[in-house]
C-alpha cells in the first residue's frame, strides 16, 4: 500500500472544505438582508394569513361535514 495516498486525499478534502467556506463567506457578503421593520411586517402578514386560511378551512369543513351528515341521514332513513 502507498502511504501517501490517504494523506493526499485528506489534503484534497481539507482544500475543498476551505474553498467551500471561502465561497460561502463571499456569497453571504452579497446577500441583501431585510430590515427589522420588513421582517416584522412580513411576519404580521404571515400570521394574519395563517389565521384567515384557518378560518376558511374551518368554515368549509363545518359546511361539508354538516352536508355529508344530512346526506347520510337521508340515505339511512327507513
Amino acid at each position: 500500500m502507498d502511504g501517501g495516498k490517504p494523506l493526499a486525499g485528506l489534503q484534497s478534502w481539507t482544500a475543498r472544505v476551505k474553498e467551500y467556506v471561502g465561497d460561502l463567506q463571499s456569497e453571504m457578503r452579497r446577500v441583501s438582508w431585510p430590515t427589522r421593520e420588513q421582517v416584522q411586517t412580513t411576519t404580521v402578514v404571515v400570521i394574519i394569513t395563517v389565521f384567515l386560511f384557518a378560518a376558511y378551512f374551518w368554515a368549509v369543513d363545518l359546511v361539508l361535514g354538516r352536508a355529508i351528515t344530512r346526506l347520510f341521514d337521508l340515505l339511512t332513513q327507513k
